[in-house]
């Protein structure tokens, strides 16, 4: 392509309203806050319901929905009141604000726990001047990501925006635990919004201060780590991972990772053979994607462990999943402050069960997703452009097409939309501009198939099925749509094979 293809990518979003700038209306908004229009938020959806499906419902764990506003002693006590930070940095010239890693650059062994006089001893080191206007930079300082809130008249109770989602899952759990009977292991999941008050912005929806996030905590029993219920179903499975101080990516058993110490125990090894899986099923492929190991001064400040799944892109590797061992720092924290017991009894033992983190942007995951789909060709003198969503993912399974309007094509295409809504399948309808329009269209969208009718379908209850990366088509019986859009959309089954 001649733009990048991230430019690219930015254009279709625009055109098609996929995402866009929040009060865009208003030139001086905010950045990094993002809407969703009509396909973006379908696509958002879709990656939503197939998470629920392959990682909620099927490994039995409970879904919960918390609140978005917390007070502040539940962030005293999770450490993001101390600890939640990046380094700020602002010019001397035109007060712009910078994040000090940032202007360094990744060649710099920059963590976490990195202070303060070491950046400022770098920024001066390497000659570090304003990006804005070549100004003089001020000293580093720790800026805290939370977004405060004064709750109630009085302005005198303190509470906060989350900065993530796990901290509704930590606060309930003694009693969603109690109340759903489940032994150990066993995971809560929530999907929403947290919100981090970003610095530096920037590439659309990758970094914002508004954020949708799918969050999975496994509680253990730490004793009984290497005690995985179903992980011989995929002992075998080759997990792909850059191990720390390694420039080269490898793929490794799971029982490998187990045995060889690389992972702290089964369960671990079994949850990113797990969202390695899943992701694959999205359409991200095997070389396109790894687990990064955190090392112990860049992980997390309540990580024993961390595996960062990332997927490479044109703008570099995208961190889409933090996959944190977080031992019991929260629920022990949580009970120190709060005074609430919130030990597990199991074999006459009573202690704090250890905690398994998957915490996946959605924002993140949709872009990747739309990246890697994005494809251009010239045939015949003539360009397409079109997302190769999986059937999983697209907005939609298919579009629904009259070939005119008229002679009764309409109403019968229109009652064969309604009933495959009826099937609860995602279908889309469109009867306007020519067929070859409509077609383009939806290409663009990323919708996987197009079904078409016209004259004939009047006559033998035939449609005709056109798949999108290929553009051929097919005809196919009327009464077999329900169960074959299903089948595809599942991949039960594939369009070669109809």
């Amino acid at each position: 392509m001649a733009q990048k293809k991230s430019e690219v990518l930015m254009d279709l979003a625009l055109r098609k309203s996929i995402f866009f700038p929040s009060a865009e209306i208003y030139g001086d908004s905010f950045s990094g806050f993002w809407d969703y229009g009509f396909y973006g938020t379908a696509i958002k959806n879709r990656i939503l319901d197939a998470w629920r499906k392959d990682l909620v419902e099927k490994e039995g764990f409970v879904e919960i929905d918390g609140c978005q506003i917390l007070p502040e002693k539940v962030f005293k006590a999770s450490g993001h009141l101390d600890n939640f930070n990046d380094p700020l940095v602002q010019c001397l010239k035109c007060h712009a604000l910078h994040r000090a890693d940032s202007l360094l650059g990744e060649e710099f062994e920059l963590t976490e726990g990195t202070p303060v006089e070491r950046f400022d001893e770098l920024i001066q080191k390497q000659k570090i001047k304003c990006p804005s206007c070549k100004g003089e930079l001020g000293k580093t300082r720790k800026f805290n990501l939370m977004m405060g809130l004064d709750i109630g008249a009085t302005g005198k109770l303190k509470g906060y925006l989350r900065p993530e989602t796990c901290q509704n899952i930590f606060l309930n759990f003694s009693r969603i635990q109690k109340t759903m009977r489940k032994n150990l292991p066993f995971g809560i999941a929530q999907t929403g919004k947290c919100f981090r008050n970003e610095i530096a912005p920037r590439n659309s929806i990758l970094r914002i201060r508004e954020i949708n996030q799918m969050e999975i905590e496994v509680f253990f029993n730490p004793f009984k780590i290497n005690e995985t219920e179903n992980f011989k179903e995929i002992e075998n499975f080759e997990v792909r991972v850059l191990l720390e101080g390694k420039k080269k990516e490898e793929l490794i058993k799971a029982k490998d990772l187990v045995s060889k110490k690389i992972v702290s125990g089964k369960l671990i090894a079994y949850y990113l053979s797990k969202i390695q899986k899943f992701y694959e099923g999205l359409g991200i492929p095997k070389e396109k994607l790894r687990f990064r190991e955190v090392d112990s001064e860049e992980r997390a400040f309540y990580a024993k462990e961390g595996w960062d799944f990332e997927v490479e892109t044109s703008l570099g590797w995208i961190e889409l999943v933090a996959n944190n061992y977080r031992t019991d720092y929260d629920l022990k924290g949580h009970s120190k402050v709060s005074s609430a017991n919130l030990k597990i009894k199991e074999e006459d033992q009573e202690f704090f069960p250890h905690v398994y983190e998957m915490s996946a942007g959605v924002d993140r995951t949709l872009y990747v997703l739309l990246e890697l789909a994005l494809k251009e060709e010239e045939k015949k003198g003539e360009k397409r452009l079109y997302l190769s969503l999986s059937p999983k993912v697209a907005p939609f399974v298919a579009g629904i097409f009259p070939l005119v309007s008229k002679d009764g094509l309409y109403e019968k295409a229109k009652e064969l939309y309604d009933n495959l809504l009826e099937y609860k399948i995602s279908v889309f309808f469109d009867s306007k501009g020519s067929i070859g329009k409509r077609y383009a269209r939806i290409d663009e969208i990323g919708v996987s198939f197009a079904i078409t009718f016209d004259f004939d379908s009047l006559k033998d209850q035939t449609v005709t099925l056109r798949e999108r990366d290929s553009t051929e088509q097919k005809r196919v019986s009327i009464n077999s749509l329900p169960e074959l859009l299903w089948k595809l959309s599942t991949g039960k089954t594939t369009f070669k094979e109809i």
